[in-house]
């Protein structure tokens, strides 16, 4: 008889034991399936001291489930006492004594039955939870008002979807070793594609473009309520702004139609349509739909935390949105969609509000509407190259004979120092997409858009842990024909996650010409300097306090700061600049200093008279 004893902790993406007020209620339903089952002569218990025993006489192999007060329970069992032990597999699990172990008894039991051979009880435990999940996700319907029922029960049909494969899946979603490098053709140079050059109907092709910015997030990373596209980057201008800038400038330029499109979260959808309302007389038609609301799981129960629909006071860390895979399907549920291929629109350009680099680009999208082979990409990402900063960048790969996208979370940890390698792996995905919209509508009505889940754990204010289902948008790629991956300049990934990238794109190194930035001219190295600011300028308004004037930095290679520092005007900064103030002490940069090549320490402080 083989004997195991199984202290695997849960596997990435598989569901856990749920946590209830006593770990023997959540055995009930598994104890009763064992009654159950042995009523049909499935199941045969086997009596024993304190320990439970169970042999489930119906799978192959048969399998010995035992639950024991210690690790070293099954030593009481007799291999002997056992009918044809070496048919037998035997399982020895620990009765679990607190949430960890409750947590992981579930991942125990479904990793020792796989080692067993037999995946019907795993299947028996995926229903329950499933069925479990539907109960509570119908009382959540029941509480919805007449008109918030039908996008309400499209929001739980899409996570009951995602929930459902959530359990199904185990482990890293890629095996290691289909993993090729893309042909050559199958990623071009940026430089290949702006060689051929613009049509004289330009103006035709530039009409037949929606643009599309992500705009779901909130910025509370930077210190800011509300959402995160109307926190002013440039000059006094937000994101938006920025972005309806670069349109209107395409739209008068060429006397074009092209509109912009915002996906909206429910945190972000009210604020968004206030401010919309400055735009009215721009040249830009502008259209919103909103991402679905999914709820956040309790981690230990594996069930939702949110009791009704409602999403404000209270209940608003109940739900979340489920990350920018879910443009497909709110995107033609919205009705958006149809309309606009209805226009005449065959293409979309998507990228993140906060990257500032993304604006449109004439030469990719006419390679899309004339491709030199007369057949049309489906999907283009843009990818651009790696630096040391990019290592965990989702990267594209040859897989199965398809483009694919590969994110680390997906990596077998044995081969994660292998992806993070600058020189195997040398592109990363920008999120710079071009998609054709017939093919997202044929694809969304044949559900055939596969998406890997991301399991995004989260810790909520009362302490609670919660888990989040989500999935990205470039990770369809494989689903589309035709696939192409262009590699741009950097110069077209620009995002703003930080204060820190915020003093760049608020500095000299940059111009502002309707509404795109570009690299000054006066600056003699195309790279941007690496920016590292502390804790203290975290906040937008922290940041903000603490300079006077933003900095020159067209000759700045790298900037550190560290402590509770100040800025006064006029201050210019000059290869490597490193300010470190250390808890108790203070540094206040005079107006009109020059820094180059300095590190300063210590205390300075600069009282006014």
């Amino acid at each position: 008889m083989q004997e195991m004893e199984s202290q695997f902790p849960p596997a990435q993406g598989q569901a856990a034991l749920p946590d209830t007020a006593s770990w023997a209620y959540w055995f009930g339903w598994i104890f009763m399936f064992l009654y159950v089952s042995q009523l049909c002569g499935f199941v045969s218990p086997i009596p024993s001291h304190s320990d439970e025993m169970y042999c489930l006489t119906g799978l192959q192999p048969t399998v010995m489930v035992m639950l024991g007060e210690t690790q070293e329970a099954d030593e009481r069992f007799s291999p002997l006492s056992l009918p044809d032990p070496l048919e037998w597999t035997m399982i020895a699990l620990r009765k679990p004594s607190g949430p960890q172990q409750r947590w992981g008894l579930y991942s125990d039991f479904s990793k020792a039955m796989s080692q067993a051979g037999s995946s019907q009880f795993q299947e028996v435990i995926r229903q329950e939870l499933e069925y479990s999940m539907k109960v509570e996700l119908d009382k959540i319907l029941a509480t919805a008002h007449s008109n918030e029922i039908e996008h309400t029960k499209k929001d739980l049909e899409g996570f009951k979807k995602l929930f459902h494969r959530f359990l199904q899946e185990k482990g890293p979603s890629v095996d290691w070793g289909k993993i090729q490098r893309p042909p050559e053709d199958s990623i071009q140079p940026y430089e290949k594609i702006k060689a051929r050059g613009l049509p004289d109907n330009i103006a035709s092709v530039l009409n037949k473009l929606v643009v599309v910015k992500l705009n779901g997030g909130l910025g509370t990373s930077m210190g800011c309520k509300g959402p995160k596209s109307l926190i002013g980057v440039r000059n006094e201008n937000t994101f938006l702004d920025l972005t309806v800038q670069q349109i209107e400038h395409l739209n008068k330029s060429y006397n074009t139609d092209v509109p912009l499109v915002l996906m909206n979260s429910f945190n972000t959808d009210d604020d968004t349509k206030k401010i919309l309302q400055k735009y009215s007389h721009s040249r830009v038609k502008i259209y919103t739909f909103n991402q679905s609301r999914y709820p956040r799981i309790n981690k230990e129960t594996l069930l939702p935390i949110a009791k009704d629909v409602s999403y404000s006071g209270e209940n608003t860390e109940c739900w979340y949105p489920p990350g920018h895979g879910d443009i497909y399907a709110s995107f033609y549920n919205s009705g958006l969609l149809d309309n606009l291929i209805a226009e005449g629109k065959e293409y979309i350009f998507v990228s993140n509000i906060d990257n500032l680099g993304a604006t449109v680009d004439l030469y990719i999208l006419n390679h899309l509407m004339n491709p030199p082979n007369g057949k049309r990409c489906e999907f283009v990402m843009e990818v651009t190259n790696k630096t040391r900063a990019d290592v965990k960048g989702g990267t594209l790969t040859q897989y199965e004979n398809k483009l694919r996208l590969v994110e680390i979370a997906q990596v077998p940890k044995a081969h994660v120092d292998e992806f993070k390698s600058v020189s195997k792996f040398k592109i990363f995905n920008t999120n710079n997409l071009w998609i054709a919209l017939s093919a997202i509508k044929r694809l969304q009505e044949k559900n055939a858009i596969d998406m890997e889940i991301i399991v995004n754990p989260k810790t909520l204010d009362g302490g609670l842990n919660v888990i989040q289902l989500e999935t990205a948008v470039g990770a369809a790629i494989k689903s589309f024909e035709n696939s192409l991956g262009i590699n741009v300049p950097r110069s077209r990934f620009l995002p703003v996650k930080t204060t820190s990238d915020l003093l760049l794109v608020m500095s000299n190194l940059y111009s502002l010409n309707a509404g795109s930035l570009t690299m000054s001219e006066k600056r003699e190295f195309p790279t941007v300097p690496l920016v590292k600011l502390g804790s203290s300028f975290t906040k937008v308004q922290d940041y903000l306090r603490r300079f006077e004037s933003i900095p020159d930095m067209l000759e700045l290679d790298h900037l550190t700061v560290s402590g509770d520092v100040t800025f006064g005007k006029n201050v210019s900064l000059k290869g490597t600049v490193i300010i470190i103030a250390n808890h108790g002490d203070r540094i206040d940069i005079p107006a009109g200093a020059l820094l180059e090549n300095k590190i300063v320490s210590g205390n300075l402080r600069i009282l006014d008279h």
